[in-house]
């Protein structure tokens, strides 16, 4: 690997920055093309390969994806670096906050957090750059406790192989947003096989599944280290929204597969983020088909995107990149996903003209002005793909 893409992924911003300027001033990158990824996370939550917002954005220009777009849990902390990588490499960004919140509505329903009722995953997409925010304060908060108290059960059942919060975990992550990913990490690399078959029972010799089979026998439901969330876990949909809202981004719900009991109820899990400010969807394509099988999980992703269009919802596509193993992008080409590409693009389009005009104007997809539309979409989209990332206020609004 080339020595300066290696420092892509330095926890100093000031190293990102310059190798990366380096990087664009040397390299010829392909024509951008249809394919876009709006849902990878990056080091500020965890990227199973270690990409920070610069890395993830020259890989994305150097595979020719159109778009490109980064969502962390919990944080914004790579929305400034990603946008400015962005017009440095001449890529419309998009960026994104993904969290769990609860639903009262379906407090006795399993929604898309696997044995959780009541707990959504949720998204924010489209901010036009980082804020500070009561919120996000408490929640930071919040899941350092969470994590504290998660790593001292596990540790009873892990001992002699135990971490140290603070030692172990936090330098893994520049600015100390650690995940049950992290945590996994950690563990995988404290104990040999011997004893990781001796605690699991089984120790596959691919790392990453045996981050995986750590995180399901620990961390997960049935696991020493599991505490069921309920209804003070997690901020309301509603609260989640408002605060997307006055950062400048767009309400998103958020789709697994379509088989959970609240995923199953779809339509009022949509009336009801709808009345909870939500205005677009997010899904994860790669979950939701397995090539050349017409199964019912496939039927479902086309229903979704049927009832996303029927409510005006923007469609936000992507692959997560936080497990080894995860798609770069997703494979468009497929008979699968071949015609829902039009929708994903148009998609991608709306939230990247949301983006522009929210940091131009602070009017953006949200505004009464844009509310009032005859067809806000279609104006977005055409916004969106007609604009280069960029674009002058002045060129902007004469587009409008």
């Amino acid at each position: 690997m080339n020595p300066l893409e290696q420092q892509l992924d330095s926890f100093d911003p000031a190293v990102r920055r310059r190798a990366l300027e380096q990087l664009a001033a040397a390299e010829k990158f392909p024509a951008p093309t249809d394919w876009h990824n709006l849902h990878s996370h990056t080091f500020f939550s965890y990227n199973a390969y270690g990409y920070s917002p610069s890395r993830f954005a020259y890989l994305a220009k150097q595979r020719g994806l159109g778009l490109a777009g980064i969502v962390d849990f919990d944080v914004l902390d790579a929305v400034d670096e990603f946008h400015e990588a962005g017009k440095l490499l001449g890529l419309k960004t998009v960026a994104s906050i993904e969290s769990r919140t609860f639903v009262p509505e379906f407090a006795t329903r399993v929604i898309n957090s696997p044995g959780e009722p009541g707990i959504c995953y949720h998204m924010g997409v489209g901010f036009p750059r980082a804020v500070t925010h009561p919120l996000l304060t408490e929640m930071r908060r919040t899941a350092e406790q969470r994590n504290r108290e998660l790593i001292a059960r596990v540790n009873t059942f892990t001992a002699p192989v135990t971490l140290d919060y603070d030692k172990d975990v936090l330098p893994l992550t520049p600015n100390g947003n650690a995940t049950e990913r992290h945590f996994c990490e950690a563990y995988s690399k404290k104990g040999d096989a011997t004893f990781w078959k001796s605690k699991l029972g089984d120790c596959p010799a691919d790392a990453g599944k045996l981050q995986a089979l750590i995180r399901s026998k620990t961390m997960k439901k049935g696991g020493v280290g599991y505490v069921q969330p309920g209804k003070d876990s997690f901020p309301l949909m509603a609260d989640m929204n408002q605060f997307i809202i006055e950062a400048g981004g767009i309400p998103t719900l958020t789709w697994l597969d379509g088989t959970s009991d609240g995923e199953k109820c779809i339509e009022e899990l949509f009336d009801v983020a709808i009345r909870c400010g939500a205005a677009a969807l997010n899904i994860i394509p790669d979950r939701n088909y397995t090539p050349g099988v017409k199964d019912q999980k496939l039927q479902n992703l086309y229903d979704i995107v049927a009832l996303a269009e029927k409510h005006h919802f923007p469609i936000i596509a992507g692959t997560e990149m936080n497990a080894p193993g995860n798609k770069f992008v997703d494979d468009f080409a497929t008979t699968e996903l071949k015609p829902l590409l039009p929708i994903f693009l148009k998609g991608a389009h709306i939230v990247f003209a949301h983006t522009l005009l929210q940091r131009h104007t602070g009017q953006g997809y949200l505004c009464d002005w844009a509310k009032k539309l005859p067809d806000r979409n279609a104006t977005f989209a055409n916004l969106g793909r007609a604009s280069s990332v960029n674009v002058t206020k002045e060129q902007l609004l004469a587009r409008i």
